[in-house]
């Protein structure tokens, strides 16, 4: 594998969407008390969605800085050739380059932890509250990466990258695994001259690839953060991704993963529309979704008509739900959602190693395992087995929030506080 390092020289309508599975930022104002409904505005006339939001080749690069992989050999044996992986930084990293930190992300965010919507990022940093001077991982002190994770759609090689016949792989990129994904991460660390990383932290699905990178190179991995993610990928998990999979291949205009060229408007957007609604009922929970919507309508429309069925006014959970479909399909790309999904729901550290209970063992790192009390999604017993299972892990945390899984986005306090208290720990 050769390794070679160049550079290239919403419209918001919910109250706490700054801080939810990948546009959040855990502000201080989305840690509040639950708020009786306050109605979504009607979104104004917008430009249709675009066939793919997928990062291509000559867009502007914005604050992205490329580590070309070259071949990577994956899990299953295929040969994924020229593979570039994007990523961030922010701090300095020091002499003897024992100060890096490296932060894994979710399903359908990216590199941009921290820093505005600008060219180049259509999206905001994710992480705000925790990233930063004087924030609980300072840039003051610590160098901090993020890539964009192999398979995805913000400038690492994934589905929309060109495959070497010059068209985009659409639907014939090949499946990948964490491991795969960790794999490209090593080049990275390896062609910025990183040896070890003082923490790998990441949740929900970078949870996963921040757990693997524990296993897979103990020594490199001093601390290791753990947020609202499993060993291994439950049944209950598998089947809330199946409709959301089958929505997007279900979708007349994905045309079987070969979109790119449709005009906008043409695109898959419906079918990723509908598993982002999926999707986002798990991230939240169900006392929320009660508290914040219940039974009300949006707006003044009537739910009760003397008409046909498709004529009625929407819930305003409906809304709510139309409003996070609609922002994922005009940032992301339909055939990274699947890519990524699968690489979820392959996820398993014990598969090849002995089961769970063996792989955990590698772990060496001083360990931080974090639930939320209200995850539907991945419940607290998932981080139990995670805690219970590595000898040089803390006591498990749980996170209180109203919020379900994405009470790791939101709940900044909390989150940042467990954070600084694990850059203080000896490792």
């Amino acid at each position: 594998m050769s390794i070679g390092h160049w550079n290239a020289a919403g419209n918001q309508t919910d109250p706490v969407s700054q801080a939810e599975s990948r546009s959040g930022s855990a502000n201080p104002q989305a840690r509040a008390a639950l708020a009786p409904l306050r109605p979504l505005a009607p979104a104004p006339d917008r430009a249709p969605v675009p066939a793919s939001a997928a990062w291509r080749e000559g867009d502007e690069v914005g604050r992205r800085q490329f580590v070309s992989v070259g071949d990577l050999t994956l899990e299953s044996g295929v040969v994924l050739p020229d593979v570039v992986v994007a990523y961030e930084t922010w701090g300095q990293l020091n002499a003897d380059s024992s100060n890096a930190v490296l932060i894994e992300h979710a399903l359908t965010a990216d590199s941009h932890v921290v820093g505005p919507i600008e060219p180049g990022h259509n999206s905001p940093g994710w992480w705000e509250g925790i990233v930063g001077p004087g924030r609980a991982i300072d840039t003051n002190k610590w160098f901090v990466i993020a890539t964009n994770v192999l398979g995805g759609c913000q400038g690492t090689t994934g589905p929309a990258s060109l495959s070497p016949d010059g068209a985009p792989w659409g639907a014939d990129f090949p499946q990948v695994t964490a491991r795969d994904q960790v794999v490209a991460e090593i080049a990275v660390a390896d062609a910025l001259g990183i040896e070890q990383w003082a923490l790998v932290v990441g949740g929900s699905m970078g949870g996963m690839r921040a757990l693997e990178w524990a296993i897979m190179e103990p020594e490199r991995v001093k601390r290791l953060g753990v947020f609202a993610a499993p060993a291994q990928t439950s049944g209950d998990h598998i089947a809330w991704a199946a409709p959301q999979l089958a929505a997007i291949r279900m979708d007349p205009a994905w045309n079987g993963g070969q979109y790119y060229d449709a005009e906008p408007g043409h695109g898959p957007h419906h079918g990723l529309g509908i598993a982002r609604r999926i999707a986002h009922t798990t991230y939240r929970s169900s006392h929320e979704l009660d508290t914040r919507f219940g039974h009300q309508a949006q707006g003044e429309g009537d739910t009760l008509i003397a008409g046909p069925t498709q004529d009625r006014g929407r819930f305003a959970v409906e809304s709510y739900l139309d409003h996070h479909a609609d922002k994922l399909a005009r940032r992301f790309d339909a055939n990274s959602y699947i890519v990524l999904t699968d690489s979820i729901l392959s996820h398993d550290v014990g598969r090849g190693r002995g089961g769970v209970t063996a792989a955990l063992k590698r772990v060496t790192a001083t360990t931080l395992v974090v639930g939320v009390d209200t995850d539907r999604l991945y419940p607290v017993s998932q981080q139990e087995r995670i805690a219970n299972g590595i000898s040089s892990a803390l006591p498990l945390e749980v996170i209180r929030s109203p919020y379900g899984h994405d009470g790791f986005l939101i709940e900044g306090d909390q989150v940042g506080g467990l954070l600084r208290g694990l850059l203080s720990e000896e490792a």
